[in-house]
């Protein structure tokens, strides 16, 4: 009996938050298409997700173009296919690596932020304060972020592709070998469409998903400078494993046959 009352409460408090992050999310995204709109706030919020995060995500994408190069030459050698590796670095990086790595990157930086400063408005009662001063916290601080999120990780993921792919050719061309024309030849000449979108909605949707993980438990933080630390560490873990779960669905819906 006390196991199942063990996994009975834990059952019962998944449902629990799982009906908070659901309510939260339909409020938020309610006041996402609602006026009042704050537009200073998103303009900074927007600033702050993608201009700020850009070293990060391009030092993660040139590094991950020039590793993917190597290790595709490593391999394809052994059956003598190296006139392949182009084709494997644009659609690796524009279909897999480019969102979910910016992705991952962006999770660690703003999301922790979003969550530590909502956090400490929460713990501090400067959100009871806006409500006071007749301001919707929903508006003033979770519809720009989210708009955020949503506006400007595709952005980011767009230019980390371009750094990525410029990655593997300048390891292609310089280190292995490889013709520079015939290498961007190849390159243009496999690349599509679809696996270049298929990377721009991945990036809308963890980009909503970002913010809205570091909104969530920054506001429903509680408990002082401790409850904010472990906001931020939640807020960072959920959505990172939020990110790869919603890779695999939208890789499903885009290219399962």
């Amino acid at each position: 009996m006390v196991l199942l009352q063990i996994v009975g409460r834990a059952f019962l408090n998944f449902l629990a938050a799982a009906g908070r992050l659901f309510l939260f999310t339909a409020q938020a995204v309610s006041h996402m298409v609602r006026p009042p709109f704050y537009w200073r706030s998103l303009g900074r919020q927007m600033l702050d997700v993608g201009f700020y995060s850009l070293p990060v995500v391009g030092l993660t994408a040139i590094f991950t173009g020039m590793v993917l190069a190597l290790q595709s030459y490593t391999g394809f050698a052994r059956f003598s296919a190296e006139s392949a590796i182009p084709n494997v670095v644009v659609v690796s990086i524009t279909r897999e690596l480019g969102p979910v790595l910016a992705g991952l990157m962006v999770a660690g930086r703003v999301g922790a932020a979003m969550a530590a400063e909502i956090g400490t408005m929460r713990v501090t009662e400067q959100i009871d304060a806006l409500t006071t001063l007749a301001t919707n916290p929903f508006k003033y601080l979770v519809a720009p972020r989210l708009w955020a999120g949503i506006i400007t990780l595709p952005v980011l993921v767009l230019t980390a592709d371009a750094i990525g792919i410029f990655g593997g050719y300048l390891v292609s061309t310089y280190k292995l070998g490889f013709n520079p024309a015939v290498y961007l030849n190849n390159t243009r000449e496999f690349l599509e469409v679809m696996d270049v979108v298929s990377g721009l909605v991945k990036a809308g949707v963890f980009g909503f998903l970002i913010a809205l993980m570091g909104c969530y438990h920054g506001y429903h933080s509680r408990g002082g400078a401790q409850g904010v630390g472990g906001a931020t560490t939640n807020a960072v873990v959920s959505a990172s494993i939020l990110i790869l779960s919603f890779n695999y669905v939208i890789t499903e819906l885009f290219f399962a046959r």
